[in-house]
């Protein structure tokens, strides 16, 4: 695939995803948008890929949608873009499927951790698509913002679904009812990120964390958590965990990487771990998030 608006690059086991609109403050549009999500399935197809990163070219990370059709921007009845946008992402209960919503979605499917790197403002959906990243760190610089309501919309890219359960509810309410912007130090408290470093050490210290996964760990059970930790963010009961935990046990505790990551401990050498997931992923897993029937 060709990218315009973002760029995408394969190292050490590590795929970097950067918004490159850096004039634009890497303002999100429908083509951003498709690229996006063709570099994650990029990245999910590739099974030399063991992490991806998500940063941004420039000051920003990404300052929201791009707001160039002025006050039609929203307006899929006099935005001809957006209207065509609308068509080409199909529809739910009737209506275009929120563009945002579609990249948040295609990053909680995925199979391989994800890791924002916030290295300047993540403002609206610049904030909003990162929420099923799996760790977000930001640089000190970094500002956010959930400014919808300022603007006359709502929290979209599934936000309300993902916020409350990353940050807390009371949280949640305080940045989307203020639309307020609020810096690094907040986001770190609030619990948004996970760390905040020196703006020079974001990367590094990114693309070390996806190291660590990629030298030492087992691809499908990373796989397998990631998807079980999510999904378990909305089961009625900790026996939906334990049906799926018993499972897991029988299948990749007979595998091939089970026995490496023993074999490998016992001799004190770095593991080789064989089965990858584009091939082995398990089929007890349920599909996460589950689609609606007509999407």
């Amino acid at each position: 695939m060709t990218y315009t608006e973002i760029g995408y690059e394969v190292s050490e086991g590590i795929a970097t995803i950067t918004l490159n609109r850096p004039q634009q403050l890497n303002a999100f549009t429908h083509v951003m948008r498709g690229e996006l999500i063709g570099a994650f399935d990029a990245a999910e197809a590739d099974d030399a890929v063991r992490a991806v990163i998500v940063t941004g070219a420039g000051r920003a990370f990404c300052a929201g949608a791009d707001l160039s059709a002025g006050e039609d921007t929203f307006n899929g009845e006099n935005n001809d873009v957006r209207a065509k946008a609308h068509r080409e992402l199909g529809e739910v209960d009737g209506v275009a499927r929120d563009g945002g919503g579609t990249v948040a979605l295609r990053v909680a499917a995925m199979r391989k951790p994800v890791i924002g790197a916030f290295n300047g403002a993540a403002v609206g959906v610049g904030v909003t698509m990162t929420l099923p990243m799996d760790i977000r760190i930001a640089a000190e610089s970094a500002k956010f913002g959930f400014v919808f309501t300022r603007r006359g919309i709502l929290p979209e890219a599934a936000s309300s679904w993902f916020l409350p359960r990353v940050v807390g509810i009371s949280q949640a309410m305080e940045w989307a009812a203020t639309g307020r912007l609020f810096d690094s130090a907040e986001a770190l408290s609030g619990r948004l990120v996970s760390r905040v470093v020196a703006d020079d050490e974001l990367i590094p210290t990114a693309r070390s964390i996806c190291r660590e996964i990629a030298e030492n760990t087992s691809g499908v059970s990373v796989a397998v958590a990631r998807q079980l930790m999510w999904g378990m963010l909305s089961a009625s009961s900790p026996w939906e965990a334990h049906r799926l935990d018993s499972k897991g046990i029988n299948v990749l505790g007979a595998g091939a990487d089970a026995a490496e990551g023993i074999g490998s401990f016992l001799a004190k050498r770095p593991p080789e771990f064989p089965l990858r997931v584009s091939q082995d992923y398990p089929e007890f897993m349920p599909e996460w998030p589950a689609r609606p029937e007509g999407v």
